[in-house]
Formats: C-alpha cells, structure tokens, sequence
C-alpha cells in the first residue's frame, strides 16, 4: 500500500511527472535554500530526495524573502529529451502585493546542473507549464488582484482572479500571443495551482482552491478547446477534506494527475496531519505530500477510487508487494565536505559565509540573528516525526552576549524555541532558552530561565525532544543528560501558530544555529548532529 504522506514534513504543492518507470515529485521549498525539492520513486510508495536543482545565486537569490516567501509551487515536466522547471519567487507576502517572478529552468538529467533561468511573467504564482500533442506548450498561473481587502494572514476570493493562459516559444524563450484568463474558479475561491492535461479530446484543468489551509481543495475542469470555456466537475472538487474534519488528513488539496506505464491513473495532494492540543489544530510538520488513486468514469471525469472526495491514509499501490520502508534515525558525523542531502539553510547562495565543513566539523559563522530576512547561520533538518530528539555537540568561546549558538526547533523567525551557548556579563559562560511564541509583529524573545545555566566548558553536548505540542532541552552534565528549563510549548512552531494558519505555511525544523551580533563572524563548531524518530 501507500502509506500517506509520502513525503512527510514539510513537503507542499506536489508536482509529479513520470518519465518511462521513473516517477518524480517536486515540491515548494519556500525560504529555504537550495530551491525546490525533487524526490524519485519506481514504485509510487517510497520516495528518495535526489536533487534541489536551484543551487546558485544565477538561478536564486532569496535574501531579503519574507517568512513563508521564496520558491512557490513549482512545476516539473518533461519534453523534448529534457526536463523543465518552473517556479514561482515571491519577494512579499504581507499587504496588497505579491511581486511574484515566475522563470523556467531546464535539464536533460534529474539530477545534474540545470539552467540558468528564463523569466516568464509576474502577473501571480503557481505557474505551470503543459507541453501539448501538437508541440506547442502553454504556460498558465494564476492572476493576483492587488486592489482588495486581502491581506498576509487573511486571503480573500477577489484578490485570486483566475487562471491565465499564455503560450511559451522556447525557441525565442519567452512568453507570446494573447493572455486568456481561461477559470475563474468556483465558490469556494482563491483559486490558485493550475496543471493542464490532455485525454480522449479534452483539455483537464485542476486547480487548487479554498485556501492552504482546512478548506483546501483540489478543483478540476475540462474544455475542448486549450483556451476554454472549461466546465466544472460535477461534483465541483476531486479531493478536499473540508467538511470532514475528523479524519487524519485534513487540507487535501494542491496536486497533480499521472498515470503508471499501465493505465493506471493517481493524483498527488499536499495534506497535513493536525493534533489537538487545548482544543485547536496544529500541524508543525507543515504540509505535507499524499497520493491518491483515482478511476475514470463513463462520463469522462476523473473520481477518487474510494467513492468519496475524502483522501485516504493507507491507497493501493501499482504494485502490492512494495512495502514501506519506516523512518531510521539519521546519525551524521560532519567529516564529510559537502554538506549531506537532509540539511538547508535560509535563502542565500553564498554558503561560504554561513558556514564550512572542516572535516571533523561543520562550522557555523556567526552572522544575523534570528529575525533576519537576509544572512542567517542556520542549518537544519525537516521535523518527519510527532515525536523525535535531536542531539548535537557544540565547541564556543562566546566573548560577549552578542555571540550565540546552539540548537533549535524552528518555523520562521516568530516562532522558534532555542538552547544557546552566549556570555552573560555576571555569569560568564552560559546555557539559555530562546523562544519567540508567535510574537507578530515584533518578534520579541521570552527568557523562561532567567540569565542562564552557569557552563565553564567550551565544548557541550546539546539535545531537544519534541513529543507533538510539547518540547524539552537537554545538555550533558557530568556524562549524563540533565534537562534544562521547562517543557515548552512545541504547538507554536507550527502552520497554526502565531497569527493563524494563513498568517504562514511552511514547516518546523530542527537544526544548529549561530549569530554574532559584532560583526566579528565568530564561528561554532558542530561535531555530530543526530535525528532520532521516537
């Protein structure tokens, strides 16, 4: 079976393509450097990372990207002997406007140097590009009306103003002819995450609808003609969970149709898998990737296999024997000297200013602090578990309380805990909690321990354990683990927290953290970073 998700943490906006028995799925990245994460699968059920393709500054420069900004919705295909990428970079998210820059990137290998990018438009996000039968391609994203009421936090319907259609001349590299708003969307609203296809004679269009949030939904349409007029689905939306909130996947929407060598026909769908935690929702591992199986009916459209429009959990795979293989911890000792396949860093090319690999450590160099939006020394992993622990150990001459490092569960720069290593003016060398519970729009720290822990040591062994809505710090005392400060409040470092569920969208991480407010780049080492599933 699948096992839904099949990407678990944060993996949104599933864009898949098959290409012979390989299958690929890309997915938004947002703030997150290196852009775009593409995961490969001969089987549909377990999924490998194999490349992030938007590695250089030629290709993506986020600095100065707001939270839940960067790498929007991209969309993988393949034609003419070569894969093809677009994607969205949004430069602002709160108020009216969006600057949306929407380019196409190209290569004849999933996983070797990809173009230097073309521009497309900038007129909204979610761009997708449709190779038709007849050679042309077509490029359609969705339209941003900035002169609403719609806000960061607080979409509304009018501000989403339909599908655009335009056609792509890869000859001439840019976009050409008439611009056709093809769908307007249906009552639900905020329509947004085209994808074209063609069968038996129709055009197909599914959109993503209702919002990112609990009323997502998967939308599909279909028209003779590429530039419309598209009816809706009989029954409106192929997939939402909108009016089943006790179910365990809840905002199912935001996918794309493949078929198997066979005929067989699956819809991916970003999700996510809420707790409860004083009577709210909250999903700190962010939205995730799902796959549903779908039939073809007499009447030409296209219906979840179950009979509902709910996605399930468990959904048969092409091939019954595969089994899923479970989560293992992930020991990572940093002798290696490039930085391993599960870590990323926020928004810059220039790693050589963030951090280096000396080969018994990785070395964070202290730059800008946690509300930074431009040059961040923070390297971290995806939270995959409810219920993980996270170990590190850190050598760090603090000379001032302006230079810190350490460990931390982070979403974005409002919501975070952190254990750090710093210099308290009476105490010396200390151990401190940094938190940010979801402070917007001033961002600003609770110290639950007061000034800190005394630690003469230059070198300690740190560690987190989060247990769903709950999160703990631990360092190494005399050999042994001995836990620091309280149990903290984990649910906040989530989707929901903060100012709400559309106030951000991303997902936590757990991860090394290092910043010198002198301006002096004073470095931490890291010896070892471990991700142990509980």
């Amino acid at each position: 079976m699948i096992i839904n998700p099949v990407l678990p943490g944060f993996n949104p906006d599933p864009s898949i393509v098959r290409v012979g028995e390989d299958y690929y799925i890309a997915t938004s990245t947002f703030e997150w450097y290196p852009g775009v994460q593409i995961h490969h699968s001969r089987d549909l059920v377990n999924w490998t990372l194999v490349t992030r393709p938007l590695k250089r500054a030629a290709q993506l420069d986020m600095r100065g990207d707001p939270d839940s900004c960067g790498i929007w919705a991209p969309c993988l295909s393949y034609a003419d002997g070569k894969f093809w990428l677009v994607y969205t970079d949004v430069k602002r998210y709160d108020g009216n406007f969006k600057d949306a820059h929407n380019y196409i990137v190209t290569c004849e290998t999933i996983d070797g140097d990809w173009s230097d990018p073309v521009y497309a438009n900038s007129s909204g996000f979610d761009p997708s590009l449709f190779h038709d039968d007849d050679g042309r391609k077509w490029f359609v994203n969705m339209q941003w009306r900035y002169s609403t009421n719609s806000i960061g936090g607080n979409p509304t319907s009018p501000a989403f103003d339909g599908i655009l259609l335009q056609e792509f001349d890869a000859a001439q590299g840019k976009l050409v002819g008439p611009i056709t708003n093809i769908y307007p969307g249906t009552d639900l609203g905020l329509v947004e995450g085209p994808h074209l296809f063609k069968r038996n004679g129709y055009y197909y269009l599914t959109t993503a609808e209702g919002g990112t949030g609990y009323n997502h939904a998967v939308t599909m349409a279909r028209s003779r003609t590429i530039d419309g007029q598209y009816e809706t689905h009989p029954n409106k939306h192929l997939m939402t969970a909108k009016d089943a909130s006790q179910l365990p996947l809840q905002k199912a929407g935001h996918g794309q149709y493949v078929e198997t060598p066979e005929g067989e026909v699956y819809h991916t769908h970003l999700m996510g898998r809420p707790f409860i935690k004083d009577g709210k929702q909250f999903c700190t591992l962010g939205r995730e990737t799902g796959i549903q199986k779908c039939v073809w009916k007499d009447d030409d459209w296209l219906y979840l296999e179950n009979g509902t429009m709910v996605p399930d959990v468990q959904v048969p795979s092409p091939d019954n024997s595969i089994m899923p293989i479970p989560h293992k911890p992930v020991y990572t000792k940093f002798t290696m000297d490039t930085l391993p396949d599960d870590f990323q860093w926020l928004r810059t090319p220039e790693t050589d200013r963030i951090f280096r690999l000396t080969g018994s450590s990785l070395n964070l160099i202290g730059r800008e602090s946690y509300g930074s939006w431009f040059e961040q020394a923070l390297v971290a992993r995806r939270q995959e578990d409810f219920k993980f622990r996270v170990e590190t150990k850190l050598t760090y001459t603090p000379e001032t309380y302006q230079q810190v490092a350490g460990i931390t569960y982070y979403y974005n720069r409002f919501k975070f805990h952190a254990l750090v290593m710093t210099k308290d003016k009476e105490l010396g060398r200390v151990l401190v909690i940094h938190n940010c519970p979801g402070n917007y729009p001033d961002g600003r720290l609770s110290f639950p321990i007061g000034a800190g822990e005394k630690y003469e040591d230059d070198t300690v062994e740190l560690a987190l354990e989060v247990d769903y809505g709950d999160i703990q710090f631990f360092y190494k005392k005399d050999g042994e683990w001995v836990a620091i400060g309280p149990v903290l409040d984990a649910s906040v470092v989530s989707d929901e927290g903060g100012r709400g569920e559309h106030g951000s969208f991303t997902g936590a991480f757990a991860g090394m953290i290092s910043f010198d407010m002198t301006g002096r780049a004073k470095e931490a080492a890291y010896e070892y970073f471990n991700y142990i599933p509980k």
